[in-house]
């Protein structure tokens, strides 16, 4: 028995544990749930982010990259990122709106989970034809980081004693503003070539100090939240950038 042949099944592997996650928080909202139930569900998705982000890596470790594991992978998401948050923020709050509207925001969150994760394998498909490699850049808001921005406040709102979750107007508004940064031309960056230079390094720093003060002077479970705030606004930054550069060179060219 070749070993190395199957060594394709280990990312595959994490890429079902991710799944697994999903769907133990879509059984965590089923029922009569308590907050102690969201906030299992809410942890599941972050252990099911963690399991996402190394699934990849370790297929280029050992080579094992294919369009099998990207299919499976897409599928996996759109599960444990795109129907489990759904699922947990309705249950949790979205519910208490009238019926059809819950559901409406919560079907609209999947659904545009579900466009984007279509767009990323043809993109991704094309790439591997034409042999360019992975971006410096991902078209729209990957939906782990729309996951974890959801079940991160959901978190954030059992160290608060619940207060958050009376704010229901504003998870309704945040539901859709993450499904249309989904599936908007926003570029952000995928920081698969990152390279270790000096700006990197004070970035880098800057980024885990900011977050060891908000651990301390405030609560652990803020850090993920503003983690993810930067990493969001950092791309609505460089496309405001972005757009003004074109204006300011389309004005000039005129």
């Amino acid at each position: 028995m070749d070993l190395r042949k199957t060594l394709f099944v280990l990312p595959n592997l994490f890429t079902l544990s991710g799944l697994c996650c999903g769907i133990y928080a879509v059984a965590a909202c089923l029922g009569q749930p308590d907050d102690q139930d969201f906030h299992r569900a809410a942890l599941a998705i972050i252990v099911g982010m963690f399991f996402d982000a190394i699934d990849g890596r370790v297929a280029r470790l050992t080579r094992t990259q294919s369009a099998f594991g990207m299919q499976l992978d897409s599928l996996s998401d759109l599960v444990a990122f795109g129907v489990a948050p759904a699922v947990l923020v309705y249950r949790w709050t979205l519910w208490e709106f009238d019926h059809r509207l819950g559901l409406f925001v919560a079907g609209a969150y999947v659904c545009a989970g579900a466009i984007r994760l279509a767009r990323f394998n043809v993109i991704a498909e094309r790439a591997a034809a034409t042999d360019s490699g992975p971006g410096k850049y991902i078209l729209g808001m990957p939906i782990p980081t729309a996951a974890g921005v959801l079940v991160s406040l959901v978190v954030l709102n059992r160290a608060l004693g619940g207060h958050l979750r009376e704010a229901k107007h504003l998870f309704l508004v945040l539901c859709l503003v993450l499904a249309v940064l989904m599936v908007a031309p926003v570029r952000f960056r995928s920081f698969k070539d990152l390279k270790l230079n000096r700006r990197t390094v004070l970035a880098l720093s800057l980024v885990f100090l900011t977050s060891a003060a908000l651990a301390v002077y405030l609560r652990p479970s803020v850090v993920l939240i503003w983690l993810l705030t930067c990493y969001v606004l950092l791309g609505l930054g460089e496309a405001v950038l972005g757009l003004s550069l074109k204006i300011s060179q389309r004005r000039r060219g005129g």
